[in-house]
């Protein structure tokens, strides 16, 4: 992948001019950002390492930014030694409730499997083996690691048979450091110069490539493709991505106006305004319809508005035709039977 940047991109020896890799957690290994930098990239991805033993830089400030649905985040840059990666502390309240209901839920099946494993120790048939006890307890740390992790379990040997376990026992080391780094995270980048809402900007837009992938495969159907001739599947590979093209355009004029709605959203708010159709026959034999536009709610018009579109296409249109002869004898043996 690197040597398909390198062949589109040039490389610089001047550490102003050098690309920014930007990646994920799930590639940033030691041993891809020491390639990254071997072949002379910058990166800049999520540490895969929860940091410990670290100090917040005296003196900086706390930054605050906003996500797509203005919910607040604050970055702060971490002491750094001289040469060394720079580190920027992101605090999510939002991800913070969730990983908090996330830990309740495993805390909640956890202690339900070794609850599970206790109460067999008193079934007839139940395990009871000291040894697969201690296998059915180590199963249950495996399934939940993230919680399993501030669990001290302690196991208690039968004495009249010591091949046996008569009791088993569990409790949280410190209950407080269950919930204490909950909605923290950290940037890593080789390049210090970054301040924290430049890093943060930068670390953003793999966010919206994320976006741009579930845009075409989800939102505009790009796959799966079940043609069965190659000239088929590029013509589907062709209108979607013009489709996104149109998309994106529209996504794009959107955000200046702090409108961050995914494509679906947008398609579902637009979707409530209606064009209706009445139709008629006059006294003249003549089939009259008449189209109306409903009026859009306060979402669609606001969309309409940073679009710079009409709110309605038209007003209203009226069409007045005459009736083909077995219309017309349709019509009067409707009447005949309604008499």
């Amino acid at each position: 992948m690197i040597e398909n940047v390198i062949s589109k991109s040039s490389v610089y020896d001047d550490p102003q001019k050098k690309s920014l890799v930007v990646i994920d957690a799930g590639i940033a290994t030691e041993e891809n950002l020491a390639l990254i930098r071997e072949k002379g990239y910058n990166y800049l991805c999520v540490s895969r390492k929860h940091l410990t033993d670290y100090e917040l830089k005296a003196g900086s400030k706390t930054v605050i930014v906003h996500d797509c649905k203005k919910r607040e985040i604050r970055l702060q840059e971490v002491e750094h030694k001289e040469g060394g990666d720079y580190y920027l502390q992101i605090n999510s309240p939002a991800k913070e409730l969730r990983e908090s209901s996330m830990k309740c839920q495993f805390r909640e099946r956890f202690e339900g499997e070794l609850q599970k494993a206790k109460d067999a120790l008193n079934e007839k048939g139940g395990t009871k083996a000291y040894e697969k006890v201690v296998e059915r307890v180590g199963r249950a740390m495996g399934r939940y690691p993230s919680i399993a992790r501030f669990y001290e379990v302690r196991y208690t040997r039968s004495t009249k048979n010591t091949k046996q376990m008569s009791d088993l026992t569990w409790h949280i080391r410190v209950p407080e450091d269950v919930d204490r780094d909950n909605g923290v995270y950290f940037l890593r980048t080789n390049v210090a110069s970054l301040d924290e809402k430049v890093t943060w900007d930068y670390y953003n837009l793999i966010r919206e490539i994320e976006c741009t992938n579930r845009q075409l495969k989800t939102d505009l159907n790009l796959r799966p493709i079940f043609h069965q001739k190659d000239e088929r599947s590029d013509a589907h590979l062709f209108f979607g991505l013009l489709a996104y093209w149109i998309v994106n355009t529209i996504r794009h004029q959107l955000k200046q106006s702090d409108n961050n709605h995914y494509w679906t959203e947008i398609t579902r708010i637009m979707s409530t305004q209606k064009v209706v159709t009445t139709e008629a026959v006059n006294a003249l034999g003549e089939i009259v319809q008449t189209r109306i536009c409903s009026e859009p709610t306060k979402q669609a018009a606001s969309i309409y508005k940073a679009l710079r579109y009409k709110d309605k296409p038209f007003r209203k249109i009226k069409i007045c035709s005459t009736q083909h002869e077995y219309q017309k004898n349709e019509i009067a043996v409707l009447l005949k039977d309604t008499t």
